[in-house]
């Protein structure tokens, strides 16, 4: 794992403990982590985060950005404390969210904030995914992606970018 890399299976086993002591059964936990947004969810009807995905974390070593928002949120971490080494003054807070929002990457102003950092250095875009240890097309499809990118990936750019990830999370409405 490099330096920039956030640790997905720490954070499952972060969420491990606040889960037995909260005496919470995995599905109880899952329904918490979901409930966070009770008004956002039930005006937008969305199915509820499932116990596999929460779980799944381990297996893959990874996770959608927005899947680790929901964890992050409950356990009330920022996203830095899961990255081995975070670059001086990026561990920040998260937003604050109501039930009547869920914290979202702003995908756009990540791809905005990698571009121009990638034209100030005079980077391609294969030369700045050799950097980050992903595809050409992982990085310019953050410009279009509706959902999430990984969360690995989300963190090795903004750890790239010297920036807290917080600067790219705001609290939805939708």
């Amino acid at each position: 794992m490099g330096s920039g890399d956030f640790d997905a299976r720490a954070l499952l086993e972060a969420l491990d403990r606040q889960r037995l002591e909260r005496s919470l059964s995995w599905k109880q936990a899952a329904e918490a982590i979901w409930d966070q947004s009770s008004e956002l969810n039930s005006y937008r009807n969305d199915h509820p985060i499932a116990v596999a995905t929460i779980k799944g974390m381990g297996k893959r070593g990874d996770t959608s950005c927005q899947h680790a928002l929901f964890v992050l949120r409950w356990i009330n971490c920022a996203p830095e404390e899961f990255v081995p080494r975070p670059v001086e003054g990026t561990r920040v807070g998260l937003p604050m969210a109501g039930p009547d929002r869920r914290l979202r990457w702003n995908l756009g102003a990540l791809y905005d904030a990698l571009n121009a950092r990638r034209r100030e250095e005079q980077l391609t875009w294969k030369a700045l995914a050799d950097l980050l240890g992903c595809t050409q097309s992982q990085l310019t499809g953050i410009k279009t992606a509706r959902f999430a990118t990984g969360m690995r990936l989300a963190m090795r750019i903004t750890q790239w970018l010297g920036c807290p990830a917080a600067d790219f999370v705001y609290a939805a409405r939708r």
